[in-house]
């Protein structure tokens, strides 16, 4: 049985620690801010009190969502974490009247983002020596 953690939503500040030390702990803490930080929505997943997971999501029009610096700790990896971050995005978004969702996101998380019917598009681009490709879900 997986444990039982709670989303709930947080500080673009609070994001910060966990996506730096997931996503480039080799480069400056400065690297996983985003100018845009302050108008983002931004939630986090909870286990006994310790921050295990985040996600941040960007209205770019009335309709079109992006969601970035999306980090789940590695010890938490593969077990419904970033799943139920995901979910919960959506859902967030829908009450907005989204439709679209999209992100830039490595290639090697591929297969997660399809199992939410997201498409890839366009071609393989790389950030520092990292895969990426663009993911788009058409909202129904």
């Amino acid at each position: 049985m997986l444990p039982v953690f709670h989303i709930q939503s947080i500080s673009a500040q609070e994001t910060y620690s966990l996506r730096h030390r997931v996503l480039w702990p080799d480069r400056p803490l400065a690297s996983v801010k985003l100018a845009d930080d302050e108008q983002g929505l931004h939630y986090g997943a909870f286990y006994e009190g310790q921050l295990i997971g985040v996600i941040s999501v960007f209205a770019e029009t009335s309709d079109r969502f992006r969601f970035r610096k999306f980090a789940v700790d590695a010890s938490w990896q593969g077990r419904g974490v970033g799943s139920a971050l995901l979910t919960e995005v959506i859902a967030q978004v829908r009450t907005k009247k989204a439709r679209i969702l999209w992100c830039d996101a490595r290639l090697t998380a591929r297969s997660f983002y399809e199992r939410f019917g997201m498409q890839m598009e366009g071609e393989v681009f790389y950030k520092n020596e990292v895969a990426y490709a663009k993911y788009r879900f058409e909202m129904a």
